[in-house]
């Protein structure tokens, strides 16, 4: 059974997708703090949504963890189109982007993407995602996680904080970044982070020894889900880059040429 809050997202599938279509747009502003909360953001036209998100989002019922077919894997940037499915994180596991800090400093960091790794199976990120958590340290999410067949899951939406890091700090070329917005917890990333995770490979998962790396339909996902956006090559990173906490390796076994190669295959990355 849904809760009501997920039931108004339901309802309200146009109000995502713009969502999702919004990060163009914060990843090409210098000001992220123009975005605080969902109030006041611009209306875009329908054509602008569908020019952008494909109309293939699929039942969310739908299985997770199915074993990828030739037919996903053969397809490549820039032509490839993955499945897409929004699977909405519980509303406690996210909250609103700040303009200021914690100590009423303006927020001026462009968006960030930092992609991570599940430990477990798809399915049971998203169980954690979906579930009520009223306790500060138990809230996490990410804003899209990729499944082993390719499957795009939307879980935050972009211009809201998802719960992807801890302590944390981006060093770009622009120098340290991090932002503290509670002073109860470590700075982090969160506040300027787009956080994207894959799903790790069933001999890899609990953080074992053996790690036999992604399949090609979720580099090419995560391609073409980034290519979506603005976000500059040199701020895309990795949580154990942004980790201060020296817990996070992941994503473990990830090749950086094959995933640059895919997305510099799009004409905007070119």
């Amino acid at each position: 059974m849904l809760r009501r809050s997920q039931k108004f997202w339901w309802q309200s599938l146009s109000a995502v997708l713009v969502s999702l279509t919004l990060l163009l747009l914060f990843s090409r502003s210098p000001h992220p703090q123009a975005i605080e909360t969902v109030t006041g953001l611009p209306t875009l036209a329908e054509s602008a949504v569908v020019a952008m998100v494909p109309s293939t989002l699929t039942d969310p019922n739908s299985p997770l963890d199915f074993t990828p077919t030739e037919a996903v894997v053969a397809q490549t940037a820039p032509s490839y189109l993955p499945r897409q499915v929004i699977q909405l994180a519980d509303p406690s596991n996210y909250g609103d982007r700040y303009s200021t800090d914690a100590y009423g400093q303006p927020i001026r960091n462009q968006f960030i993407a930092v992609m991570h790794e599940t430990v477990g199976s798809a399915q049971s990120a998203l169980n954690l995602f979906q579930t009520y958590h009223p306790n500060d340290h138990d809230q996490v999410s990410y804003h899209t996680l990729i499944g082993r067949d390719g499957t795009i899951y939307y879980i935050v939406p972009p211009e809201k904080r998802a719960y992807g890091a801890g302590n944390s700090v981006f060093n770009g070329p622009n120098g340290p970044e991090t932002v503290t917005t509670n002073p109860a917890f470590p700075s982090s990333v969160n506040n300027f982070a787009y956080h994207v995770s894959l799903e790790t490979p069933s001999d890899g998962r609990g953080n074992g020894s053996s790690h036999s790396g992604y399949t090609q339909a979720q580099y090419e996902s995560l391609a073409w889900l980034l290519a979506q956006s603005s976000i500059p090559n040199n701020r895309i990173t990795t949580h154990k880059a942004v980790d201060r906490s020296g817990s996070r390796q992941d994503p473990r076994s990830f090749d950086y040429n094959r995933f640059f190669t895919l997305l510099q295959r799009y004409p905007n990355r070119a």
